[in-house]
C-alpha cells in the first residue's frame, strides 16, 4: 500500500510520517530537503530557482512512486507529488515568481508523468492555520525558511483547500492540526491511528 501524507510547510508531515512509520511498521519516504541541491538557493532568490527547484521535485517523487508500486512494502511518503503540481507551481507562477514559458513546460511534463503512477491508497491532508503553520516553523528554526512570507503560506493554505475541495483520487483523511496536537498528546495520535485502520480496513474490503 501506498499512504502519503499532504499539507502546508510547517503542518506536521514530517512528524506524523515518522509516528505513523513507528507505530505501523511502514517504511517512510521523506521530502528530500537536506540533499536538496537547490532549496537555499530559492529560499534566497525564488524567481531565480524556482522553475529548477520544481523540476528537481518532480522527478524526485516520480521516482518514489515508481519505487514505491514497485515494491512490496507498505509505504508512507512526506508530501505528494500533486502538492507540486496543483499548489507549489501555480502558486509560483501567480506570484510572478515563475514564468509563463516555464510554468507551461512544467505542467506538461507532470501531465506526462502522471499518466505513469497511481494515486496514493489514502491520503492524510494536514490542514492547519497560518499562525499554526508560522510557530512550527519558528519552533524547527530551519535557517533557509526565516525569509517565508505570511501572504505567501497564506496562498499556499488557499490553494490546498482548493486542491483537497475537489480531491477524488482516492481515500482521503482530514486531520485539523490546530486542534489535534499528535506530536504532544498520545490520545490525539492514537485517535488518528484508529481513524487510519478504519480506512484501510476499508481498502481491504472494496
Amino acid at each position: 500500500m501506498h499512504i502519503a501524507v499532504a499539507g502546508n510547510i510547517g503542518s506536521g508531515k514530517t512528524t506524523l510520517t515518522r509516528l505513523l512509520s513507528k507505530h505501523f511498521g511502514w517504511t517512510a519516504q521523506y521530502e528530500d530537503v537536506e540533499s536538496n541541491p537547490y532549496l537555499h538557493s530559492f529560499y534566497e532568490d525564488m524567481q531565480r530557482w524556482s522553475f529548477n527547484l520544481q523540476v528537481y521535485f518532480l522527478n524526485s517523487r516520480f521516482r518514489q512512486i515508481i519505487n514505491i508500486r514497485q515494491g512490496e512494502k507498505t509505504v508512507i511518503q512526506d508530501r505528494t507529488i500533486y502538492e507540486d503540481a496543483y499548489i507549489f507551481a501555480p502558486n509560483l507562477h501567480q506570484m510572478n515568481l515563475m514564468t509563463t514559458r516555464d510554468f507551461e513546460n512544467y505542467s506538461s511534463l507532470f501531465e506526462l508523468m502522471s499518466s505513469f503512477i497511481q494515486a496514493p491508497d489514502l491520503l492524510i491532508y494536514l490542514r492547519s492555520s497560518v499562525p499554526n503553520l508560522v510557530n512550527h516553523i519558528q519552533k524547527r528554526g530551519r535557517e533557509y525558511e526565516a525569509s517565508i512570507r505570511l501572504d505567501y503560506l497564506k496562498r499556499l493554505n488557499e490553494r490546498y483547500e482548493t486542491w483537497i475541495n475537489k480531491y477524488d483520487l482516492g481515500k482521503l483523511l482530514v486531520i485539523n492540526v490546530d486542534e489535534v496536537k499528535f506530536e504532544d498528546k498520545a490520545e490525539d495520535l492514537g485517535m488518528i491511528i484508529e481513524k487510519i485502520n478504519a480506512e484501510i480496513h476499508g481498502l481491504f474490503q472494496e
